[in-house]
C-alpha cells in the first residue's frame, strides 16, 4: 500500500492558490502566454515556496520570511510623482503596481529603439517567445510567470547607439499592501549599445511585495551597461531576477545597488553563448536595522574564450544579514574561460550577520577561474590614522566606508549614474551618523 505524501501548506502558500485561481481567467495574454503561465504555476504548486532545504535559498528561506501572500495590486488611481535620481537626465518608462502606465512615463520616441507593452510584443511568438531565459525554472521566476501582470518590450535595433540612459522605473504607488509581478523585455541587437536602469521605489511604512523579472537578450558584438537601483520602503518584500543571454563578442556590464527594503532578493541567471564574451557584474549593498538583502548569480560559461567578474560589496550595520552566492559554471566546451569572482562584506556591529558562498563547477581543462570572500570589521589602523590627524571618529568611519563602497561604484560606466549612487551612498552614511 502507497500513500501519498503531501506537504503541508504555508498561510502564504495557499494565498498564492487561492490568488491564481481567482485571476487565472483575468491575467492579460492568451493562447501561448496563458499556456505559459498554468506550466509555470504547476512548478510553483509542486514545489512550493523555496526554503532552507533548498541549496539556493538556504540563506533565504520564503517559508519563514514570507508569512502571507498579498492580493494582487489594483491598476494605479491617479497620475503620482515618481522618484528621480538627483542629477540624472534618463527617458523614463514608469511601471506602476506591475502595470505600465504611459501618462506616467517620460519617454520621447527614439531613433532605433521600439516600445511596446510586453504582452503585445510576446503575442508574436515568431518575433520572441517570451519565457526563453536562463533561470525559467526557479520557483520565484515561475510565481512571476504565472502571475505577471504587465511590463514593456524595448527593442535595440542594429547598430544603433542610444547615448541617452533609458530606466524602466517600478513604482508601488498604493496605500494599502498588495503584491506587483511586473516582467519586462529588452532585446539589444547586435553592434547596438544601449545603458539602461531598473529602479524599484515605494512608500515607507507599507509591506507590499513585489516579484519582478527582466529578460534581457544581447546581440553579438553588442554594448550593455545595466543599472539596478534598490530604494524600496522599509517594510517592502522583493524579489528581483534577471535572465540574461550574451551574444559573441558583446559586453555586459550589470551592477546592483541595494539600500532599501526588508527582504530583497537579487538574482541573477547568465548565459554566455557565444565567443569572446566581455561581462562585468558588481553590486554595492548598504544594510542597517533588521534588513535581510541576499545577492544570488548563477554565470554559465557556455562557449570559449569569455572573461566575467564578479565583484559585490556590503556594508551591514544593526542587525542586518547580507547574503552573497555566487556560482560560475564552466562548461565542457568553453576553452579559454577566464572567470574570477569576490565578495567583500563589512561589518559595523557585532549584530550584524554576513554569508558569503562563491562556487566553482568547472568541466573544463584550459580555463583561469578563481573567487574569494572577505568579512571583517573597520581597519583600526587606518581608523587610527585619520583620528590622529583632527577627524572626529564617526567622520574618520565614514570616509573609510566612503571609500568601501566608492571602488566597486566607480566601476561604472555612466558618469551621471556613477556620481549618482556616489551621492546616495554618501547621503545613507549621514543618515547613519544621525
Amino acid at each position: 500500500m502507497n500513500a501519498e505524501v503531501r506537504a503541508i501548506r504555508t498561510p502564504a502558500e495557499q494565498a498564492l492558490n487561492a490568488a491564481y485561481a481567482a485571476a487565472r481567467a483575468k491575467l492579460p495574454g492568451k493562447g501561448a502566454i496563458a499556456d505559459l503561465r498554468e506550466a509555470a504555476f504547476q512548478r510553483f504548486d509542486a514545489a512550493g515556496l523555496p526554503h532552507r532545504r533548498i541549496e539556493e535559498w538556504k540563506y533565504t528561506d520564503l517559508r519563514a520570511l514570507m508569512r502571507e501572500a498579498k492580493p494582487l495590486a489594483e491598476p494605479a488611481k491617479a497620475k503620482g510623482k515618481v522618484p528621480a535620481l538627483p542629477g540624472l537626465t534618463a527617458g523614463r518608462i514608469v511601471i506602476v503596481n506591475g502595470r505600465y502606465e504611459q501618462a506616467w512615463s517620460e519617454f520621447k520616441p527614439v531613433a532605433g529603439v521600439e516600445l511596446s507593452d510586453v504582452f503585445a510584443f510576446a503575442a508574436d511568438q515568431k518575433n520572441y517567445r517570451l519565457g526563453e531565459i536562463p533561470g525559467r525554472d526557479d520557483i520565484a521566476v515561475s510565481l512571476n510567470t504565472a502571475f505577471m501582470t504587465g511590463g514593456v518590450a524595448l527593442r535595440v535595433a542594429k547598430g544603433v547607439n542610444i547615448e541617452k540612459p533609458i530606466e524602466i522605473a517600478h513604482v508601488f504607488a498604493d496605500g494599502t499592501a498588495a503584491a506587483m509581478y511586473p516582467r519586462s523585455v529588452v532585446v539589444v541587437e547586435p553592434g547596438a549599445r544601449v545603458t539602461f536602469i531598473e529602479s524599484f521605489n515605494g512608500p515607507a511604512g507599507v509591506d507590499y511585495q513585489v516579484n519582478s523579472a527582466l529578460e534581457l537578450v544581447i546581440g553579438e558584438g553588442a554594448h550593455v551597461d545595466h543599472v539596478t537601483i534598490g530604494s524600496d520602503g522599509d517594510k517592502a518584500l522583493r524579489i528581483s531576477s534577471l535572465g540574461v543571454k550574451v551574444g559573441a563578442k558583446a559586453i555586459y556590464n550589470g551592477f546592483t545597488y541595494t539600500a532599501g527594503g526588508a527582504v530583497v532578493r537579487n538574482q541573477i541567471f547568465a548565459r554566455f553563448d557565444g565567443e569572446g564574451t566581455q561581462a562585468s557584474i558588481g553590486g554595492v549593498t548598504l544594510l542597517k536595522g533588521r534588513q535581510h538583502v541576499d545577492n544570488t548569480l548563477v554565470i554559465n560559461h557556455a562557449a570559449g574564450g569569455c572573461t566575467s567578474r564578479e565583484r559585490f560589496r556590503t556594508v551591514l550595520d544593526g542587525e542586518s544579514h547580507g547574503i552573497f552566492q555566487g556560482k560560475i559554471v564552466v562548461e565542457p566546451h568553453a576553452q579559454k574561460t577566464d572567470a574570477k569572482m569576490a565578495s567583500h562584506a563589512l561589518l559595523l556591529s557585532d549584530e550584524a550577520e554576513a554569508d558569503n558562498k562563491p562556487e566553482l563547477e568547472i568541466f573544463a581543462d584550459d580555463v583561469q577561474c578563481g573567487h574569494g570572500a572577505t568579512a571583517g570589521a573597520l581597519d583600526s589602523a587606518l581608523k587610527f590614522y585619520l583620528m590622529s590627524r583632527g577627524i572626529p571618529e564617526n567622520e574618520a568611519e565614514a570616509l573609510l566606508i566612503q571609500a568601501f563602497v566608492g571602488e566597486a561604484i566607480e566601476e561604472i560606466v555612466h558618469e551621471g549614474i556613477r556620481e549618482a549612487l556616489l551621492n546616495a551612498a554618501a547621503k545613507w552614511l549621514q543618515a547613519r551618523e544621525q
